[in-house]
């Protein structure tokens, strides 16, 4: 008998054209044109290898990529600091921890470019009008127009709100924990330093290596923090990689070029992740 296709097949196929027709085609799309000069119009050639080359010589993109890594390195450092220690506080026994873990988790469900908006009217309005009622001369000015210190400023958005998500995380890790292990700890006279480190972290060690490798991920492809905050600016001293190709790539003539900086931010990207987790995941066993 001429077997029937399954009704999984048919269930999964329209997900898959369209993941194929608007992911895997148009990668593939930006691949090709990366090896011509195509400005996202008009005629085209091949050119080789150039756009790759030209990345290496781009001094925008060695700025952009230098301000990327600075950004994502700072910011996964301190998120992880801070929603450790939030679910920390959220896994004790303290009165409405459900009600704060909904509280703590909002900033996750809102969206980047309103809580983008929002910030850049504290940081540029708010703050410096308080500040100029209080005499803090210092904080008069608004930090996003500094060269030097705007960057600070997406820290502490991209910080606020991805924290939300990583503390989520670790929740569920200090979850599994069994509390005979605490009570046998205690009974050895532990303290909650020893509790810690000798206990809970290595207990979470994969909730922490999983947390460790989105939160760089997500802020090495930082984009809407920095298009509501700055826009790029001032001059191009917050301009991440994401925002150098949309940037260039569609309004600056430079579709081809960009897509070979995609291509090499991608290469980047995956390089990275993987690294974390070979890295981490060793620590994980030597635990």
């Amino acid at each position: 008998m001429k077997k029937k296709p399954s009704v999984y097949v048919w269930m999964l196929l329209p997900a898959v054209i369209l993941f194929f027709s608007f992911h895997t085609l148009p990668v593939l799309q930006g691949i090709f044109y990366s090896f011509t000069n195509f400005r996202g119009y008009g005629v085209w050639e091949f050119v080789g290898f150039d756009n790759y080359v030209r990345v290496f010589n781009d001094r925008n993109a060695l700025n952009a990529y230098g301000f990327t890594f600075q950004f994502a390195i700072v910011s996964t450092i301190l998120v992880n600091i801070i929603s450790l220690v939030i679910a920390l506080g959220l896994n004790a026994k303290i009165k409405f921890h459900k009600t704060l873990r909904g509280i703590y988790f909002m900033p996750n469900i809102l969206s980047i470019l309103i809580v983008g908006f929002i910030f850049n009217y504290i940081f540029s309005i708010f703050i410096p009008e308080i500040a100029e009622n209080t005499g803090l001369t210092s904080l008069t000015t608004s930090i996003l127009g500094s060269p030097d210190h705007a960057w600070i400023a997406i820290v502490i958005v991209a910080v606020w709100q991805a924290a939300a998500f990583n503390t989520i995380l670790y929740l569920a890790g200090l979850a599994t924990i069994p509390q005979d292990l605490y009570e046998a700890s205690a009974l050895d006279g532990a303290s909650k330093w020893q509790e810690f480190w000798k206990i809970t972290f290595p207990l979470i060690a994969p909730f922490f290596t999983i947390n460790m490798v989105l939160a760089m991920k997500n802020f090495l492809m930082v984009f809407d923090h920095i298009v509501a905050l700055t826009g790029g600016g001032p001059g191009r001293a917050t301009q991440s990689i994401s925002l150098l190709i949309y940037q260039d790539g569609f309004a600056g003539g430079q579709f081809a070029y960009q897509s070979a900086n995609a291509v090499i931010y991608f290469i980047v990207i995956v390089t990275i992740s993987v690294f974390q987790i070979r890295i981490l995941q060793k620590r994980e066993v030597q635990l």
